[in-house]
């Protein structure tokens, strides 16, 4: 079997692949352009990928493809109705970075909510070997015990992040975007009163039809003013500009972004030019990325292309 890695840097050059030989001879690249697709998979029996577009236009002269393996949760590059068409499997490779975005999402939102980034620079510039007192607080900060976490979207990572912020003393709520939650340990509310409620609201939806621009002008007007939103879903669910309006108008008090609409960030996205870290941080979609997650999505990738070979139950995307 000829496995082509598309996208090698994906799971990060400190993570081995070196797994995949064992399975086939091995062809990886670190990037692939989308003008390289269809060369780099031509010979290809199984292909690994992360964002590179497989679709008709790229698989059409790569008569060998029987099995696409995704470096991700996410399949949104893979023209699935194509593949059934042609009989080609597609795995994606699930919760292998569920505790990390939990992690990830309190991260963000202890920054925020103790002002580390102020207190860090008054330390580090030297105003607080000036000051005279032991102690310094002069931006206000409160607890999570006794605030109201709100979450969209319950999936696994959701039900992570509601059990760490009730360890934390907090009330959860969620929203159910389909109407369709069998979650039954926590208060499912509507979506006014999750915005109208919420200290914090984090997402974790997947992009869909109903969740893209669910936060928008209107909802962000319902939330309150010390509120703290968090997103590590996808970049979509947020109108950015909406968002920065309620930044800059102090309608919302901060927010902690892991996703954008545009990745890398977009030069024009307004968000980038606010500087203050007490109000927005932004990191590089890195929610996902630690050591031991981009293991695991190696692994489970070695176990899908593993369970293919033997003529296995795979972790198929239309199934």
């Amino acid at each position: 079997m000829n496995i082509v890695v598309l996208e090698r840097s994906s799971v990060g050059m400190d993570v081995s692949i070196d797994c995949f030989s064992e399975l086939g001879n091995v062809t990886a690249y670190n990037n692939t352009a989308f003008e390289e697709i269809a060369e780099r998979i031509k010979e290809a029996d199984i292909v690994v990928a992360n964002k590179s577009r497989l679709n008709e236009e790229t698989l059409k002269d790569a008569k060998n493809v029987k099995l696409i393996c995704e470096f991700a949760t996410g399949f949104d590059n893979v023209d699935v109705e194509y593949c059934k068409s042609r009989g080609i499997g597609v795995c994606n490779v699930r919760d292998y970075s569920t505790d990390m975005v939990a992690q990830h999402t309190f991260a963000m939102a202890l920054f925020l909510s103790e002002k580390l980034s102020h207190y860090d620079t008054f330390v580090k510039s030297g105003q607080y070997a000036n000051h005279n007192r032991f102690s310094y607080f002069e931006l206000p900060f409160t607890e999570l015990a006794g605030k109201t976490w709100g979450i969209i979207g319950m999936g696994n990572i959701g039900r992570k992040v509601a059990k760490i912020a009730s360890a934390f003393g907090c009330k959860v709520i969620f929203y159910s975007v389909t109407g369709k939650s069998t979650v039954t340990e926590y208060e499912r509310v509507d979506f006014d009163t999750l915005l109208k409620e919420s200290d914090y609201l984090s997402l974790h939806c997947p992009l869909s039809d109903l969740t893209r621009g669910i936060i928008n002008k209107d909802a962000l007007k319902k939330m309150k003013k010390t509120a703290i939103l968090l997103n590590v879903a996808r970049g979509p669910v947020i109108v950015q500009n909406d968002l920065y309006d309620a930044l800059v108008s102090d309608e919302i008090a901060a927010a902690g972004l892991d996703v954008l609409e545009k990745e890398p960030i977009a030069k024009d996205n307004p968000l980038g030019d606010i500087k203050d870290s007490t109000k927005l941080i932004i990191t590089p979609h890195l929610a996902w990325a630690s050591v031991e997650a981009r293991e695991r999505c190696v692994k489970l990738n070695y176990d899908n292309i593993k369970a293919f070979l033997e003529g296995k139950e795979l972790c198929r995307v239309d199934k």
